[in-house]
């Protein structure tokens, strides 16, 4: 898969994972999508590692469930670090 096309998985990813995660989060959609692209990457990496996933194609079915896996880790850490709370305006 090429870069872009793991951009955009990623982007998406993100996407998905702050719909399924209940609740406020802080940083808005583009740092949401940020992040997905962080927690795709970090999904990869991990079902390549622990599972030996093939990533090689956009379509398959294990690529996008470990880019939400991962966009969804990322996005609790995140919410852990920064307490889960919006800024005050």
């Amino acid at each position: 898969m090429g870069f872009f096309a793991f951009l955009i998985l990623g982007l998406i990813a993100g996407a998905i994972a702050k719909a399924i995660l209940p609740g406020e989060h802080g940083g808005g959609w583009f740092v949401t999508m940020l992040l997905g692209v962080v927690g795709a990457m970090l999904g990869g990496w991990l079902g390549g590692m622990l599972f030996n996933a093939d990533l090689g194609s956009f379509w398959s079915l294990s690529s996008w469930l470990l880019a939400i896996g991962g966009s969804i880790i990322v996005l609790l850490l995140y919410g852990l670090i920064t307490g889960g709370k919006k800024r005050a305006n």
